[in-house]
């Protein structure tokens, strides 16, 4: 069934050239291989992949798209920052960020984007969900 296999998550990136040297060297994701229509692939934890897809400019979506789960959220963004990672701050009536970080409920997040728009996430789970 499918709760059983990979998955690989599919991003819209309209330079698949500059998604991917950010994605190699701002996020460290190891290379996997780059599909014929351009497609480049990466390896994320637990055996699932993360392909970045050539697509016109604006095919990204204005919600997070992938979303990692970190043990620790302000080593993470620290790593990250001294890397040119730019973190997002919010200040609206369901989600406001404090030094980057949203907290709701058990959950922390924190959120940047990829050089081609989408919207990425950390979280760390604590308490019982962790």
């Amino acid at each position: 069934m499918l709760t059983a296999t990979r998955t690989t998550t599919m991003l819209p990136v309209e330079d698949p050239d500059r998604a991917g040297r950010f994605y190699a060297d701002k996020l460290g994701l190891k290379a996997l291989a780059t599909a014929p229509d351009g497609t480049r692939i990466f390896a994320l934890g637990q055996g699932d992949a993360l392909g970045l897809m050539p697509a016109e400019k604006g095919a990204q979506t204005a919600h997070t798209v992938l979303s990692f789960e970190v043990p620790d959220l302000e080593g993470e963004i620290r790593e990250l920052e001294d890397k040119g990672v730019h973190f997002e701050d919010y200040d609206m009536p369901d989600l406001k960020t404090t030094n980057h970080i949203a907290v709701m409920g058990n959950e922390r997040a924190a959120w940047f984007t990829d050089t081609e728009g989408n919207i990425l996430c950390l979280h760390e789970l604590s308490g019982d969900e962790a």
